[in-house]
């Protein structure tokens, strides 16, 4: 197993901090020395990176701290005002999960985030990853972190040319994240490893020439720092496709909730059909609405890609419609009268064309 000596992890942890402390970047969530983290802030923040960029989270955590500006409002929001405001950010299971985290916090910890790894790893949708950043950004305890950008930075600060998804090589790296994550500013250190990943160790071009740890990189010295970290192929995805069908009457479109499981679960949309062909979405309309249209017009088709699938959404406009919508089978709303449907994210494309 590839191992730290104690002299270059001083030197590690000790040159990574002097840098974080110059070039730390700036976001909402984040507390700067001496400002005292918002143990909130973190957890929100956490859960919304999760599989998402800084810039597209930087709105969306301003949007929910001004909406749920402490963790008791959090807890008491409805599911749906919720699913609301998280709407295009994706993989809404993590919204879903953030809400309950909430709730459990105000129920058995009197509101307060907890402060430890085993106390958050019992809190809805967190995970190893997650319950060692909260706890050390929130707390500064000195608990190990490994995202994307962790494990770009060690495979290569420590030539770690085995495929990063093994479990050995992923048990290896949470190894050396632990030895490495100091006792005191341990919140710092995780996030100066992520800032170094994100802006200066990158996956492609990273630049080298700057990076304050180029001289204990083991992998600039073997000249093969852009090959790392290996990972092993994975699977192509499914190509499926969906038919969305914009039902109108009047001023006012169809709008149909999705199940509770499965894929943008709870959400609305427009009637969408995911497993038939284009020549039986009439009887599949009258089948599932009651109501009987005429002839469908294509309007456009656009894909959306998921970590499993290549959907293609193609989206048909309803003529003639006639009978009466069955009961509980969806809502009648005009586009400016949706800002309380937390729609799936494909059909804001399909909204916005019809706008």
């Amino acid at each position: 197993m590839t191992d730290c000596p104690p002299r270059l992890e001083k030197k590690l942890v000790t040159r990574l901090l002097a840098w974080y402390d110059q070039h730390a970047r700036v976001m909402p969530w984040r507390a700067i020395r001496p400002q005292a983290p918002n143990p909130y802030h973190v957890l929100l923040s956490e859960a919304m990176l999760q599989q998402t960029q800084v810039a597209t989270v930087i709105d969306y955590f301003n949007r929910f701290t001004e909406a749920f500006p402490t963790i008791d409002d959090l807890a008491v929001a409805d599911e749906q005002q919720v699913l609301k405001l998280w709407e295009g950010l994706g993989y809404y299971r993590r919204a879903r999960n953030l809400h309950a985290c909430a709730r459990q916090i105000v129920s058995e910890h009197d509101g307060v985030v907890p402060n430890t790894v085993e106390q958050l790893l019992k809190l809805p949708g967190i995970g190893r990853y997650t319950a060692g950043a909260i706890a050390s950004i929130a707390y500064d305890v000195p608990a190990p972190i490994l995202d994307g950008n962790v494990v770009r930075v060690l495979s290569r600060w420590f030539a770690i040319t085995d495929s990063t998804d093994e479990k050995p090589v992923k048990e290896q790296l949470w190894a050396l994240a632990d030895r490495l994550v100091p006792d005191k500013r341990a919140g710092d250190f995780n996030q100066a490893m992520m800032d170094l990943g994100a802006m200066i160790c990158t996956p492609k071009s990273p630049a080298c020439l700057t990076c304050p740890m180029n001289k204990h990189c083991q992998a600039r010295e073997q000249g093969i720092e852009e090959t790392l970290p290996k990972r092993t192929p994975k699977n192509k995805p499914t190509k499926v496709t969906h038919h969305v069908v914009s039902i109108q009457r009047k001023d006012q479109f169809l709008f149909t909730q999705r199940p509770a499981d499965g894929l943008w679960s709870n959400m609305w949309q427009m009637p969408t059909f995911e497993t038939v062909s284009e020549k039986v979405l009439p009887d599949q309309i009258k089948e599932q609405l009651g109501l009987q249209v005429g002839k469908l017009k294509q309007c456009q088709s656009f894909k959306h890609q998921t970590t499993h699938r290549t959907i293609t959404f193609t989206h048909w406009q309803a003529s003639n419609v006639t009978g009466r919508l069955r009961k509980n089978a969806g809502l009648w709303r005009r586009l400016d009268q949706l800002g309380d449907l937390p729609l799936a994210k494909p059909q804001l494309k399909v909204v916005a064309s019809l706008q």
